[in-house]
């Protein structure tokens, strides 16, 4: 009895030990978002050596930067040159250029790439990842499945969250970050706050809380993590409508009813396709907060508005302002309007669809006006 009893003993010791040992971190992404949430992840691991290991890969999509790869400039000089030039990453994050390699042995996967992009990432991780892996989505989006394959996505009209989409690929629990965070801001480590929506609230958000939350950005978990991300990923399209009003020369005013209209939107969107949403979450980061921050700055409002004043296409917009990087709010207004076709809902979201159209060709910008005038809520 006494020996079975030692036996039990030194079992749960040993099964505590390996529950408690540190988690090891990447982050798959190094645009400009992905290295200023290097900065803090860099940082935060070596905080906390009980908890993860020091080093914190992240998957960098090699490219030549005046004649050098970027990936042995971050390695050497601890700087993105391209996508966050003048910062310096912590001496522990490291680029490493195979996706498969930036992601073996760890427990922690932060995705934070244009959300476009996700579904061939994660199909190349099928098999290497272990089941319990944790991941986290910084992503900015959601997914259209044209085919709407699935139940779930056919009573959607096709809607996926990025967080979903991972999810059935890789098999893995997936919380998201999001929040009114400016990346060049979060860079320069100004005060600022997010929102991490994690479903396993009790049991995955004080470690993921640990791994983000530092003196100047302040991280607050909820459960609702559909609504979390769905606002994340809508409130581009609203800041697109705000660049066009600022291309057209109109003042705060107009802009501010854009914001409240498309919250308005962005409220009655997430409760019909995700029904029981929180009020409350709203009034996180990552509602209100991060739709005034985006339509007021952010490159979605400052490619829509070069948009209306210059007449060029979006895509050259894009490429003359933005570095390489994409706007997600035009990609992610054609991805709502086209579910809203599917399911009859368009009409019932006219500022939404408004973008899209403005953003095709198919509508001019100066249009958006009469959009907000007849707008449903002042019928």
């Amino acid at each position: 009895f006494q020996l079975s009893s030692l036996f039990r003993y030194f079992g749960t010791a040993t099964s505590t030990a390996v529950t408690m040992s540190p988690k090891k971190v990447t982050i798959i992404g190094s645009g400009n978002w992905g290295s200023a949430i290097a900065r803090i992840v860099g940082s935060t691991t070596k905080s906390f050596p009980d908890q993860f290991d020091p080093q914190v890969r992240m998957w960098v999509f090699e490219e030549i930067v005046n004649g050098e790869k970027l990936s042995e400039v971050i390695n050497t000089r601890h700087e993105n040159i391209k996508y966050l030039p003048g910062k310096i990453l912590p001496e522990n994050v490291v680029a490493v250029t195979d996706l498969v390699e930036s992601c073996e042995g760890s427990n922690i996967l932060v995705f934070v790439v244009p959300h476009q992009f996700v579904k061939g990432i994660c199909e190349k991780l099928v098999g290497k990842i272990p089941s319990d892996t944790q991941a986290i989505s910084l992503i900015k989006g959601i997914s259209f499945d044209k085919n709407e394959q699935g139940v779930s996505t056919e009573k959607k009209g096709g809607l996926k969250l990025i967080s979903e989409e991972i999810k059935e690929i890789l098999k893995i629990e997936v919380s998201v970050l999001m929040g009114a965070n400016l990346a060049p801001e979060v860079a320069n480590d100004n005060f600022c706050e997010a929102t991490i929506g994690c479903k396993r609230k009790a049991e995955d958000g004080p470690l993921l809380k640990k791994l983000f939350h530092t003196d100047n950005f302040r991280i607050n978990v909820v459960e609702d993590a559909h609504t979390v991300e769905l606002c994340g990923a809508l409130k581009n399209v609203v800041a697109c409508a705000a660049g066009f009003t600022d291309g057209l020369g109109y003042g705060d005013n107009t802009k501010a009813a854009v914001i409240r209209l498309g919250l308005m939107e962005t409220t009655k969107f997430v409760e019909h396709y995700y029904p029981g949403s929180n009020l409350e979450t709203f009034f996180e980061s990552c509602g209100i907060a991060d739709l005034i921050t985006t339509c007021y700055g952010g490159r979605n409002r400052k490619v829509c508005e070069a948009f209306v004043k210059t007449g060029k296409t979006m895509a050259e917009v894009e490429k003359e302002l933005l570095n390489g990087q994409s706007a997600q709010g035009p990609l992610t207004a054609e991805e709502v309007y086209l579910m809203m076709k599917k399911t009859g809902l368009d009409a019932k979201f006219p500022l939404f669809a408004a973008v899209h159209k403005i953003c095709a060709g198919e509508m001019k910008p100066a249009e958006l006006v009469d959009c907000l005038r007849n707008h449903p809520e002042h019928m």
